[in-house]
């Protein structure tokens, strides 16, 4: 089964014959009934300045301008036994300015190739997901919860800086996403663009896939992850900040600046360790194990319920500062492969076509 979405951006495009969108299977976007961004927006702006946010609540929900016109495309394939997501990282929404004073990078189309299982199963435990991707959205843009910069710039200091953070800015734009030195476009939290419309009456839609192929979504959930008849409310995160002194490395209190200036309490909130739990939304009925986007740290999810495909992995050397030198997530790898070793066992998709009539590139490629 192939499932294709291809979605214009505002103004002409000058790569494709066709000004408007197109769609030859519509993707997991989904729309709301009406629209509720205005409430949202006033609901998001409570939680961050509740968690002692306020600059980055008056950044996140600034408005954003088109800063360029291209095609976004992705194409979803399954076998059966495996889902083959392929995109440009091009988003099907508005950004903010790239490059801009906190991130000089520009948006740059890529060729992302990866690889999820249709039908996942947890291993039992949670597993740490620091040397991959976190997932893939529904419109092909990566979500990747964590940062490269480090204090002191020093990998060893224990001690990593987060991109939502009340004293560091990397340069996010409104749906808290910036752009690596590649030109790779993604997600550090909320994808706001991402969701056409929102409604805090109705349980979110699929937004994408983890890499160990679980589910992916966006801050509401059922009341009783059991009951879709139950209601629906905003997903709470079971991590906090720390209280008390940083016992070294930066020193000071812990006020979130650092991802290990968070502590997870189980049942603090209403998701676990990995930011998910086990419910039943509109796309699975039947239930599954499914992660949730939230407005409070972690975001993205920093576990794992199951395994992570290698498709997801990082390049050698990791991410490098604003996101990542070594071709970035995806990018190819010496020896062939995009984002994980050389070429998938079993059945793959074809190599994808060049996006565009001359390739299709973004600004600065």
């Amino acid at each position: 089964m192939t499932l294709k979405g291809r979605h214009d951006h505002q103004g002409h495009d000058h790569h494709h014959p066709h000004p408007h969108p197109h769609h030859d299977h519509e993707v997991d976007e989904g729309v709301y009934r009406d629209n509720h961004a205005p409430e949202i927006d006033r609901m998001r702006r409570n939680m961050l300045v509740g968690l002692g946010m306020l600059p980055l609540a008056a950044m996140v929900l600034n408005p954003v301008r088109q800063a360029w016109a291209i095609s976004n495309e992705v194409n979803i394939r399954e076998d059966g036994q495996y889902r083959y997501i392929r995109s440009n990282a091009i988003p099907d929404h508005a950004t903010g300015s790239f490059p801009n004073r906190h991130n000089p990078n520009s948006i740059k189309a890529q060729s992302l190739e990866f690889r999820l299982p249709v039908n996942p199963q947890r291993t039992g435990r949670f597993i740490p997901n620091t040397h991959g991707l976190f997932g893939i959205a529904v419109n092909g843009v990566p979500f990747d919860p964590f940062t490269a910069e480090y204090w002191q710039r020093d990998r060893q200091s224990g001690w990593r800086y987060e991109a939502i953070s009340p004293t560091l800015d990397l340069g996010l734009d409104e749906n808290n996403a910036h752009v690596q030195p590649d030109g790779t476009y993604h997600y550090h939290g909320m994808p706001k663009g991402l969701i056409k419309s929102w409604s805090p009456e109705q349980h979110s839609i699929r937004i994408g896939f983890a890499a160990d192929g679980f589910p992916i979504y966006a801050l509401f959930g059922y009341h009783d992850p059991e009951r879709p008849d139950a209601g629906v409310k905003a997903l709470n995160s079971s991590w906090r900040v720390k209280k008390g002194v940083r016992p070294g490395g930066p020193g000071g209190s812990y006020d979130g600046t650092f991802g290990e200036d968070y502590e997870f309490v189980p049942g603090l909130g209403d998701l676990d360790e990995a930011n998910g739990r086990e419910t039943v939304t509109p796309e699975y009925p039947g239930g599954t194990y499914a992660y949730f986007v939230t407005e409070s740290f972690p975001f993205i999810p920093r576990f794992l319920a199951g395994q992570s495909d290698p498709s997801f992995a990082r390049g050698p050397g990791g991410l490098g500062p604003g996101g990542g030198p070594g071709g970035g997530p995806g990018g190819q790898r010496p020896g062939g492969g995009f984002g994980g070793p050389k070429g998938f066992p079993g059945d793959r998709p074809p190599p994808p076509p060049p996006f565009g009539r001359n390739g299709g590139r973004g600004p600065g490629g």
